[in-house]
């Protein structure tokens, strides 16, 4: 497949979920099911498989799938109290190609890798590992306490913070995780319970022509703090495909 050089979303995307945010009720998304699959859902796969190419480049290990890298539209609200059936965004997410591709807590034996998400006025690309289950956390914990100097090298990076503002922080212990001491010179990292980095995109830059690029030159930036993070769980960089 050639590189695209059109916009992969057209501004219908947008305009399909500020009208499901509108009305999140499974009687208006049947009557926009069209405009979903034709706006927002093709060209989210297309998104994937462009940048699944991209990646064979840049990061071989990484995948994308356009079945399995896009994240469902309907909600899980089987324990949540907003009973919205839908989300009002769409998201994709790269993994590494010897792990599942489940994220957050309930993901174990998944990966650090790239993320997508489209929304009105809300997009953004990122990286990382978010959340990691318990037996991920902890060997991330472990390797961040053998190897503090390199960690936070990476994670620190000037040029990394000034684009991506530094690692998330909206989910960092107030006390030392079990078995660390206080005073342990990692302190601060090993607080983190997610390992994250990325930026917000406007609505131009995501129905522009220049998406998939935007996408591979971030991703080639957060690339280090990717690998990093799947050496920690074990899983190796690859030279090729």
């Amino acid at each position: 497949m050639a590189r695209t050089s059109r916009s992969v979303f057209q501004p219908d995307a947008l305009a399909f979920f500020r009208g499901l945010r509108r009305e999140n009720t499974k009687h208006w998304f049947e009557a926009h099911r069209d405009q979903y699959l034709v706006a927002v859902r093709d060209p989210l796969r297309q998104l994937v498989e462009e940048m699944d190419l991209r990646l064979a480049g840049m990061a071989p290990e990484i995948i994308g799938d356009p079945k399995r890298s896009a994240f469902r539209i309907h909600r899980d609200i089987r324990f949540s109290r907003d009973k919205s059936p839908y989300k009002t965004h769409a998201a994709c997410w790269f993994y590494h190609r010897d792990a599942s591709r489940k994220v957050g807590q309930d993901g174990e034996g998944g990966s650090a890798g790239f993320y997508f998400h489209i929304e009105p006025g809300a997009s953004l690309l990122g990286a990382g590992i978010w959340m990691p289950a318990r037996p991920a956390l902890a060997r991330i914990r472990d390797r961040i306490a053998e190897d503090p100097a390199k960690f936070s090298a990476i994670a620190s990076d000037r040029a990394l913070k000034r684009r991506f503002g530094g690692l998330d922080d909206s989910a960092v212990l107030k006390r030392m995780p079990r078995g660390y001491p206080e005073d342990h010179p990692a302190a601060g990292w090993l607080k983190y319970q997610s390992f994250i980095m990325g930026r917000t995109l406007t609505d131009a830059e995501v129905t522009g022509p220049r998406l998939a690029t935007i996408l591979e030159q971030d991703y080639a930036r957060l690339l280090p703090l990717v690998r990093w993070l799947n050496g920690a769980l074990g899983l190796a960089p690859a030279r090729r495909r």
